[in-house]
Protein backbone atom coordinates (compact mmCIF):
# COMPACT_ATOMS: atom_id res chain seq x y z
CA UNK A 1 0.00 0.00 0.00
CA UNK A 2 1.23 3.66 -0.67
CA UNK A 3 2.51 6.03 1.79
CA UNK A 4 2.70 9.75 2.19
CA UNK A 5 4.59 12.63 3.80
CA UNK A 6 2.75 15.04 4.30
CA UNK A 7 3.69 19.03 5.33
CA UNK A 8 2.06 22.00 6.43
CA UNK A 9 4.06 25.28 6.71
CA UNK A 10 3.70 29.54 6.92
CA UNK A 11 5.82 30.94 3.96
CA UNK A 12 6.13 34.82 3.94
CA UNK A 13 4.63 36.06 0.60
CA UNK A 14 7.35 37.98 -0.36
CA UNK A 15 9.02 34.38 0.01
CA UNK A 16 6.66 32.35 -2.19
CA UNK A 17 9.49 32.73 -5.46
CA UNK A 18 12.38 31.68 -3.01
CA UNK A 19 10.54 29.15 -1.62
CA UNK A 20 9.60 27.39 -5.16
CA UNK A 21 13.16 27.60 -6.26
CA UNK A 22 13.86 25.42 -2.95
CA UNK A 23 10.90 22.87 -3.60
CA UNK A 24 11.57 22.17 -7.05
CA UNK A 25 15.41 21.97 -6.17
CA UNK A 26 14.31 19.28 -3.22
CA UNK A 27 11.48 17.89 -5.52
CA UNK A 28 13.92 16.81 -8.00
CA UNK A 29 15.96 15.49 -5.60
CA UNK A 30 13.40 13.23 -3.95
CA UNK A 31 12.39 12.10 -7.65
CA UNK A 32 15.45 11.26 -8.23
CA UNK A 33 16.16 8.86 -5.32
CA UNK A 34 13.11 7.23 -6.82
CA UNK A 35 9.98 9.22 -5.14
CA UNK A 36 6.72 8.53 -6.52
CA UNK A 37 4.74 12.10 -6.51
CA UNK A 38 6.15 15.25 -5.33
CA UNK A 39 3.50 17.96 -4.82
CA UNK A 40 4.36 21.86 -3.18
CA UNK A 41 0.82 23.68 -3.42
CA UNK A 42 0.52 27.28 -1.80
CA UNK A 43 -2.77 28.42 -0.03
CA UNK A 44 -6.00 30.20 -2.58
CA UNK A 45 -9.11 29.19 -0.58
CA UNK A 46 -7.72 28.50 2.81
CA UNK A 47 -10.20 30.31 5.37
CA UNK A 48 -9.37 30.58 9.10
CA UNK A 49 -11.43 28.03 10.56
CA UNK A 50 -13.48 28.61 14.21
CA UNK A 51 -11.68 26.05 16.32
CA UNK A 52 -8.76 24.78 13.79
CA UNK A 53 -7.95 25.34 10.13
CA UNK A 54 -4.54 25.14 8.49
CA UNK A 55 -3.63 29.06 8.98
CA UNK A 56 -4.55 28.03 12.70
CA UNK A 57 -2.09 25.04 12.90
CA UNK A 58 0.90 26.88 11.66
CA UNK A 59 -0.25 30.38 13.55
CA UNK A 60 -0.07 32.01 9.99
CA UNK A 61 0.88 35.72 10.24
CA UNK A 62 -0.69 38.64 8.14
CA UNK A 63 1.70 38.32 5.70
CA UNK A 64 2.24 35.07 5.03
CA UNK A 65 0.10 32.14 3.09
CA UNK A 66 -0.20 28.15 3.94
CA UNK A 67 1.75 25.53 1.58
CA UNK A 68 0.72 22.10 1.89
CA UNK A 69 2.84 19.01 0.31
CA UNK A 70 2.98 16.15 0.07
CA UNK A 71 5.79 12.97 -1.38
CA UNK A 72 4.32 9.75 -2.42
CA UNK A 73 6.39 6.27 -1.68
CA UNK A 74 5.65 2.73 -2.48
CA UNK A 75 5.34 2.08 1.46
CA UNK A 76 6.79 3.18 4.43
CA UNK A 77 10.46 1.34 3.80
CA UNK A 78 10.58 2.98 0.37
CA UNK A 79 10.16 6.22 2.12
CA UNK A 80 12.48 5.83 5.21
CA UNK A 81 14.97 4.43 2.08
CA UNK A 82 14.63 7.33 -0.28
CA UNK A 83 14.79 10.56 2.77
CA UNK A 84 18.13 9.07 3.75
CA UNK A 85 18.92 9.13 0.68
CA UNK A 86 17.63 12.90 -0.67
CA UNK A 87 18.51 14.03 3.39
CA UNK A 88 22.80 12.51 2.20
CA UNK A 89 22.50 13.99 -1.18
CA UNK A 90 24.82 17.17 -1.49
CA UNK A 91 22.21 19.41 -3.33
CA UNK A 92 20.17 19.20 0.28
CA UNK A 93 22.63 19.12 2.53
CA UNK A 94 24.15 21.72 1.27
CA UNK A 95 21.04 23.82 2.47
CA UNK A 96 21.22 25.96 6.09
CA UNK A 97 18.26 25.34 7.89
CA UNK A 98 19.05 29.40 9.08
CA UNK A 99 18.50 30.64 5.37
CA UNK A 100 15.34 28.46 4.36
CA UNK A 101 12.36 30.80 3.28
CA UNK A 102 9.57 29.80 5.59
CA UNK A 103 9.73 29.22 9.57
CA UNK A 104 10.52 25.60 9.93
CA UNK A 105 9.77 26.01 13.52
CA UNK A 106 5.50 25.74 12.70
CA UNK A 107 5.93 23.48 10.43
CA UNK A 108 3.87 20.25 10.77
CA UNK A 109 4.60 17.14 8.91
CA UNK A 110 3.97 13.38 9.45
CA UNK A 111 4.12 10.09 7.63
CA UNK A 112 0.60 8.22 6.59
CA UNK A 113 -0.43 4.89 5.35
CA UNK A 114 -2.62 5.24 2.20
CA UNK A 115 -6.31 4.39 3.74
CA UNK A 116 -8.19 4.38 0.53
CA UNK A 117 -6.70 5.15 -2.96
CA UNK A 118 -8.85 5.61 -6.22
Amino acid sequence: MSYVDGFVLPVPKSNVDAYRKMARKAGKVWMEHGALQYWECVGDDVPEGKTTSFPKSVKLKPDETVVFSWICYKSRAHRDKINKLAMEDPRIAAMDPKTMPFDSKRMIFGGFKALVKL
